[in-house]
Formats: structure tokens, sequence, C-alpha cells
């Protein structure tokens, strides 16, 4: 009997080799949509951020620059830098983009007022002027913290405030948000039937495996061909697939609140470079007290980011769970 060896842990363990990996994707990519799926290219949100742009330049290599719908989904609240940088990547790839503007459905859907009416139970004098983001505790690796939300609304003077949010008002407030990603995901789903395409997925394993997407919103897809990369691997393919250095050194943002909160600060708490090697860690069962000690961290800083992604992925497990239901029994007729 063959007694499979533990992986070693070290600061380059996530090293890949892009070239390879990137052939690996692409072939499976081309396999998934053409063979298994039967269609006949792909449709893509393309937001300006890195992981849209490294699945787009994977997309384009797997499928065909003329088999590939490059969709551009702004809302009014959307960073202007994240069409420019989109309308950039998809000019680099020789894709021609389509502009949806969410805008219109989603003050059909009262996404906007029903947002705003929960931050004005926390800040009476929040109105349209004001800007706001959510945010979770920074400090991870100090203090035990838990996934406790604060919103934080800025002025037009610039002036911050930020309070703690109970539970009913955080739930509608990303209840409401969420129309945001639902909306989009039904755009991308209409340009895909219109012409007989599949709808290509960008979440990474830190979005997917710990819940960082909207059921049937970013994660409606019908191919994930990066959902098996940490982050900080998904920035190794972009420097391999010349991804521009802007987009690159772009701090990760899921440009849904209009004070433009980063991924680190709204969900991650941690950089994608520390975080990813303590999830590598975990996932291997690399002893705390090892990993502090390659890392220059203490044993206590370490158990801290272990506990906090094992509470995150059983909290959002839901998330990745297909429909439930019974299965027929037989012998009933």
């Amino acid at each position: 009997m063959t007694v499979e060896s533990k992986p070693t842990f070290h600061r380059n363990v996530l090293k890949l080799d892009p070239e390879r990996e990137v052939e690996r994707i692409v072939e499976k990519l081309r396999h998934d949509v053409f063979n298994v799926l039967k269609r006949n290219g792909g449709v893509l949100g393309v937001s300006g951020g890195v992981d849209s742009a490294v699945v787009l330049a994977l997309a384009t290599r797997a499928l065909g620059r003329d088999r590939m719908v490059a969709l551009l989904l702004p809302e009014m609240e959307s960073s202007p830098d994240s069409a420019r940088l989109a309308r950039q990547v998809c000019q680099q790839l020789g894709v021609n983009p389509i502009v949806e503007d969410v805008t219109a459905p989603l003050i059909g859907f009262g996404c906007y007022r029903r947002r705003d009416e929960a931050v004005r139970s926390v800040f009476p004098e929040y109105d349209s002027t004001y800007k706001i983001k959510i945010t979770l505790p920074a400090g991870l690796l100090d203090k035990d913290t838990l996934n406790i939300f604060r919103v934080s609304i800025v002025s037009p003077e610039g002036e911050e405030k930020s309070r703690r949010l109970r539970p009913a008002q955080l739930r509608q407030i990303v209840a409401a948000s969420n129309f945001k990603q639902r909306s989009r995901a039904a755009l991308l789903y209409y340009h895909a039937e219109l012409h007989d395409y599949a709808v290509i997925g960008t979440p990474q394993k830190n979005e997917h495996d710990q819940g960082f997407f909207v059921k049937h919103g970013d994660g409606a897809m019908d191919v994930k061909p990066i959902g098996h990369l940490y982050k900080t691997q998904v920035f190794q393919l972009a420097e391999y697939l010349g991804i521009s250095e802007e987009i690159c050194s772009r701090a990760p943002t899921s440009d849904t609140y209009s004070a433009g909160s980063t991924q680190e600060e709204f969900f991650f708490r941690l950089p994608f470079e520390l975080l990813d090697l303590l999830w590598y860690a975990l996932e291997h069962n690399v002893p705390a007290a090892e990993v502090a000690r390659e890392m220059d961290l203490t044993e206590e800083q370490v158990q801290r980011v272990f506990d906090d992604l094992t509470r995150k992925q059983r909290t959002t497990e839901y998330l990745r769970m297909p429909p439930l239901g019974l299965e027929p029994r037989i012998g009933d007729g």
C-alpha cells in the first residue's frame, strides 16, 4: 500500500506554471462548451477587474473572439473606472463589448429604495447625496472578532460615519443590493439564449468556496473556468496573459456600493497574499504551529484565520447546494 505524502507547506506553494495551466483551462473550456453543453460560443460579463479580464482572455483562446459576447453591465452607482477598464481589456483582446445599463430594472425592482430605507434606520440624515458601503472588522490577525457588519456613509463634504448593523438591517441592505447581480445574470442569460451560447462565470476559488457570491446572481453560470484557482493564482495567470498593470494593480472590489469598498474590507478581511496561503494550509491539514513558523505569525493568529475561514464556509454552504427534494419511491403504485 502506498502512503500518500503530506504536502510541504512553504510561501511558494501556490506558484503555478502559468503556460501549462492556461493550456489546461483552455482545453477544458473548449470541450465543455462545444462538446458537453453543445453551445456555439460564450457570454461573459466584463467588470474591469482581474477575474473577468483573465476569463475573457482564456475564453477567447478557447472559443475564438468571434464566438464571444462581452457584456458591460453598469448601473448608476458603478465606478467609471469599471467601464473604462472593461473596454480596455475588450479592445486588447479584439472583442467588441455590448453595454447593457441595469439602472432602470434596478429602479423597477426597488433596489435603491429598499436599501436606502434600511440605511436611514441607522442614519436618518442619509439621502441620495451620500455614498455608502458595508464592511467587516479589520484586524483579524490581532483579535478574535466575529463577522459583524457595519454600514458607513460619506457625506457630500467627505465626512464619514460608521455604525454597527443589526441583523434585520443587514439583511435588507444585502437583499436589496443583490438585485444588482441578479439583474446582470438575467441579461447574461438573455444574450446566451439569443446566440445559443454558454454563460461563462468569473468567480475564483475564494469567492465560490467562501460564499462571496450571490445565488442566481454572479453565481449563475454554465461553466466556471477559474473556480479552482486561488485569487493569487489568478494574478499569476493575468501576468502571463498580458493583462494590463492598471487592472492587475486595482484593488479587487465587487463595485456594489457607491463608496467603493474593497473585497478585503467587505468580506475577506486579509490581503489575498496572506489569506490564500493560510487557506491552503487549512485545507491540507497543516498544523497551525508549522504555518506560524513559516509565515512569521503567532500560532494564535493562524488559528484565528483558520476559524474565520471555517465559519464562512459553514455559514455559506447553502449557497453551493443544489435544489433539495425527494427521490421517487418505488412500489407505491
